[in-house]
């Protein structure tokens, strides 16, 4: 059995190959993958759609809006309480997971994405664990 099957997951990234290696990696593995370039076609998108089993946030996107903002704005959002996002970022790793750790995301993941691991750490939070990945 694939390891998200049926899971219903919303990416929120402007880089074209890191989409590729999302599908590749977790559409590979059932998941059911929706994405959104932009952080305000994100907020919009949230707003007035169904609700994922689980967000993935790039926190930096370039329609002025950070991944930190959008989720803030999700998080407002009462349908959206207890589902669990996850920040993805190149940034400076450490700083960027202590921000995340104190609004209260569900994890971070640092880019480069580690196409063998994406799948275990998605799965993990989808499951209630937390993923603090500083990358190597």
């Amino acid at each position: 059995m694939r390891e998200l099957s049926g899971k219903h997951i919303l990416i929120v990234e402007d880089n074209s190959l890191n989409r590729v290696v999302y599908q590749m990696s977790l559409g590979l593995q059932g998941a059911i993958l929706d994405f959104e370039r932009h952080g305000r076609d994100a907020l919009k998108r949230v707003k007035r759609s169904q609700k994922w089993d689980l967000i993935i946030l790039d926190l930096m996107l370039g329609s002025g809006i950070s991944g930190f903002d959008i989720y803030t704005s999700i998080r407002e959002l009462p349908d959206y309480a207890d589902v669990p996002i996850i920040a993805i970022s190149a940034v400076d790793a450490a700083p960027a997971m202590a921000k995340a750790k104190q609004l209260g995301f569900a994890g971070f993941i640092s880019k480069p994405i580690d196409e063998e691991q994406i799948v275990k750490q998605i799965n993990n939070i989808i499951n209630g664990e937390t993923v603090w990945d500083l990358g190597t």
